[in-house]
């Protein structure tokens, strides 16, 4: 039985249907990244799954509790980090930190043993007694994310946690999200960065108008998409148009080749190598000074799958 499951969740505001019949199946140890555009209904859906909103269709469970039925032992069991940090800024980290501990009704002495080792695990140990007020974008992330962990949940929703951060915060916050996932804490996170989807999650399921339109991992996605992109550079340039003609036959199906200058670019299969176009431009005496073959990026399949491109 999976750990998080959703089954065809449905929810409407007015007259906007944020779910249109979502399924979502997260194993035991395993990430999985929701991607989606704005609006896609990646919120909500984290909304109904850690009992914050009751969908007017569908079922959700987490390690087979019921969700809408249970929420309680449901929210025993999980840690959530929204997009927008819950700290109560008025507060030290250590001291938010122990008062999470509290909500879970630990011990004194737990909580304190707790707060010390997120603070290390998250290296700020030097700001543990700063009041959060003062702290950067990441430096708040990172107490965030700490605090969805006090519990030791075994379920971790992460709500597109390094939105908003600068790249050098955002590969901090990579770093930390990988360390978790080494230590088997099952994850479900949103994201609008496709390297982060990439980087972080076992399988990906890419979310549009309310429901998944595609799911597997980063390499099956980009294989269902088929067409790798060759470069390939000639030499002399009278020889262009013949080694256009001539590479007409290895282009994917239905695709042109782009030339501009003496660099030419098509469409290829998987099963295209760079030693077979090299083969075939030396028999016609178009010979590449530079090639390269590259699998289409998961920014490619998110537009051939959704029609646009994901915000960034």
């Amino acid at each position: 039985m999976p750990l998080i499951e959703a089954t065809g969740l449905h929810k409407r505001f007015g007259d906007t249907k944020a779910l249109d019949g979502l399924d979502l199946a997260v194993d035991a140890g395993e990430v999985l990244a929701v991607l989606g555009p704005n609006g896609a209904g990646k919120t909500t859906a984290v909304r109904v799954l850690t009992t914050l909103l009751k969908p007017d269709r569908g079922t959700a469970t987490i390690d087979g509790i019921d969700v809408m039925a249970e929420p309680g032992r449901v929210r025993s069991r999980i840690g959530l980090t929204g997009q927008y940090a819950a700290v109560d800024e008025r507060l030290s980290a250590r001291e938010n930190l122990e008062l999470v501990g509290r909500f879970f009704r630990m011990s004194s002495a737990q909580t304190r043993v707790r707060a010390s080792e997120l603070l290390t695990t998250f290296e700020l140990d030097e700001a543990a007694d700063r009041v959060v007020k003062g702290f950067s974008g990441g430096m708040r992330r990172r107490i965030d994310i700490a605090m969805s962990l006090v519990a030791r949940p075994q379920v971790l929703f992460l709500d597109e946690p390094t939105t908003g951060l600068d790249p050098v915060s955002r590969q901090v916050m990579w770093g930390l999200i990988e360390e978790l996932v080494k230590q088997g804490t099952t994850t479900l996170l949103t994201t609008q960065y496709l390297e982060e989807a990439d980087l972080l999650a076992d399988r990906i399921s890419v979310v549009d108008h309310g429901k998944v339109v595609a799911e597997g991992t980063s390499e099956a996605l980009k294989a269902k998409l088929g067409g790798y992109a060759a470069t390939i550079v000639i030499g002399d340039a009278a020889h262009v148009e013949t080694a256009r003609t001539t590479l007409q036959s290895l282009a994917s199906e239905g695709t042109a080749i782009t030339v501009k200058g003496s660099t030419l670019t098509m469409s290829v299969s998987a099963k295209v190598t760079t030693p077979q176009i090299t083969r075939l431009l030396d028999s016609a005496g178009a010979n590449p000074t530079d090639l390269h073959i590259e699998p289409p990026s998961l920014d490619d399949v998110f537009l051939a799958l959704t029609g646009h491109r994901e915000h960034q």
